[in-house]
């Protein structure tokens, strides 16, 4: 059972005093809405009411939007809740991820890459300052995950490191930073992405680890991170089968459950080994990784019984929460464990002082907080991050530097991601680097990917000095691996050019595409595709400020062409 006078609540006896009441106010309705965070997708008043009357939910995230809009709608739902809500944001790289409008920092891995720690704590700090601006007080962050398996896309750019010491420093930081606001971190993905290179968006993830490896790289990241202070833990739709057959030797491999839906992994491990006290939240539970196993009708308040403390969406509001609220008066959900969770989730509302807030009408900082977001201490921040973090993994042909003067006319190859993804693709990012290549006085003409034909190559040789090829690709949730796709079968965008001009190949998202361009010679690594960072990255090319990112081993992909 839950402690609240000790890690990481630390309530006094009034704040247990509130919590205790007011469960022992609440209806059952009332009860079974606050184990449920709502994924909200409109902001209109009379659709926001009535979720708010209809299901009673005790936490909310939503779709993002400016600054302005999100704030108003985090004030009209706090002033129209019964309870304080717990309002999250998705801000693992700054600002970015709570509001269109907000900070781009630093992805992890550009915090992983940068030369100094600092990079971690900035990213921290700003996704702070500007989601509480807004009226969030809970952020999905830092990312523990690990990055072992260089085929893995959901957490290339998200994990700090191939290394569990590094991933410790570094998301410690990202919490010092995040802390100098009222914001509450929430680790993820438990046991553990990045062993695999499957989407837990469309299949159960498994992390394979044998026990003792597990403990000593991924148990020993959530045990640093507990020590911390850590207030919640968002458990994946991953599997452990080591941990779960430790707890449960009979279990049959057909029956292995994700971390979301397992008592073994989320009461034997997380509570028991590792003593973690806080708030236990599911993913995302639209994510197929939770649906393989059970109907939704069992998915729900299993996942409750199992020992998650709060349901992360609603698929069908009215079937989840009739749902939740049939397993409750089924009894799988037992009274002794619908009070623990609401203890905990109530004692995480008391620990960020959200009764207190909410008896001054201060739940949600007035409009004039917004100046926080975008405002030139941030952008400095960001400047920094790019500047200590932009990686040169491999010059091998001595390519650069590239300049106006000795290569003033460039061939730009722009390649994009998916389209109709979870993070669709656009083409804004190579609309600003033709704009900065030409602003730093190149002369460009951009590629037309979609012919085959590579035409006459000493024409080539005559109109192009150097080539430079950007790739733009994120995106998950739609197929299991991310990869360079071209635009067209044998695209003449495939870097055939390589022994004809000096190339550049720099990525602005995930860190591993020289596994599908061995025969690039000069790779660069962004971590981002924003104005500032493409800017940086262009002076860099041209020498006129120096490389001081580093790279780890998964950037070589495990092939030996990689490192030529």
């Amino acid at each position: 059972m839950v402690r609240l006078k000790e890690r990481p609540f630390y309530l006094d006896d009034k704040q247990i005093e509130w919590v205790n009441n007011t469960i022992a106010s609440m209806s059952d309705e009332e009860k079974v809405g606050q184990l449920f965070i709502h994924l909200t997708p409109s902001r209109d008043p009379d659709y926001l009411k009535n979720i708010l009357d209809r299901y009673h939910i005790g936490g909310l995230r939503y779709v993002n939007a400016p600054a302005e809009e999100i704030q108003e709608q985090n004030r009209f739902v706090q002033q129209n809740s019964k309870i304080p809500l717990l309002i999250a944001s998705n801000c693992e790289m700054g600002g970015s991820g709570g509001m269109s409008d907000g900070t781009y920092v630093a992805s992890a891995a550009q915090c992983g890459a940068s030369c100094t720690k600092q990079t971690a704590y900035d990213a921290g700090f700003v996704s702070g300052v500007e989601a509480e601006a807004i009226g969030c007080n809970w952020n999905f962050a830092p990312v523990t995950d690990i990055f072992f398996n260089w085929r893995n896309t959901i957490i290339n750019t998200r994990a700090y490191s191939n290394d569990p010491s590094e991933v410790i420093a570094l998301a410690k930081e990202f919490m010092r930073g995040l802390r100098q606001s009222n914001v509450a971190p929430c680790a993820k993905h438990f046991p553990g992405d990045g062993t695999e290179e499957r989407d837990q968006h469309l299949l159960m993830g498994i992390n394979d680890l044998s026990e003792e490896v597990w403990q000593s790289t991924y148990g020993a990241v959530y045990r640093a991170m507990i020590e911390d202070d850590l207030m919640s833990i968002m458990v994946g739709h991953i599997c452990q089968p080591a941990l779960t057959q430790k707890y449960n030797p009979q279990v049959s491999d057909r029956d292995l459950l994700p971390a979301t839906l397992s008592p073994e992994l989320l009461q034997g491990v997380l509570r028991g080994e590792l003593g973690f006290n806080g708030v236990i939240v599911t993913d995302a539970s639209h994510m197929n990784g939770l649906w393989q196993h059970f109907p939704r009708r069992e998915q729900v308040p299993r996942a409750i019984a199992a020992g998650c403390d709060m349901f992360l969406f609603f698929n069908d509001p009215d079937e989840d929460f009739g749902f939740m609220m049939e397993g409750y008066k089924k009894g799988i959900i037992t009274e002794e464990r619908m009070h623990d969770a609401l203890s905990r989730i109530l004692g995480m509302k008391a620990a960020l002082g959200l009764p207190a807030l909410a008896e001054k009408n201060a739940l949600v900082p007035q409009k004039d907080a917004l100046s926080r977001v975008g405002c030139d201490k941030h952008l400095s921040l960001a400047a920094k991050a790019a500047e200590d973090a932009i990686t040169l993994v491999k010059d091998t042909d001595h390519n650069l530097p590239i300049t106006p003067q000795t290569h003033k006319r460039i061939r730009l190859y722009y390649l994009m991601g998916e389209k109709g993804g979870l993070i669709g693709a656009t083409d804004a990012a190579r609309e600003i680097i033709q704009e900065e290549l030409e602003r730093a006085g190149f002369e460009v003409t951009l590629n037309d990917g979609t012919s085959r034909e590579k035409g006459s190559t000493m024409q080539y040789d005559d109109e192009v000095d150097a080539a430079l090829v950007f790739a733009d690709i994120s995106g998950y949730a739609r197929e299991n691996t991310k990869r360079i796709i071209w635009a067209t079968h044998q695209s003449n965008e495939v870097p055939w050019y390589t022994t004809h001009v000096p190339t550049v190949f720099v990525s602005l998202n995930f860190t591993t595409h020289l596994h599908d361009v061995p025969m690039v010679r000069t790779y660069i690594n962004a971590y981002g595709n924003t104005r500032e960072i493409i800017r940086q990255v262009i002076q860099k090319i041209m020498g006129k400020s120096e490389f001081h990112g580093h790279s780890n081993e998964t950037v070589w992909c495990g092939k030996w062409d990689t490192r030529l």
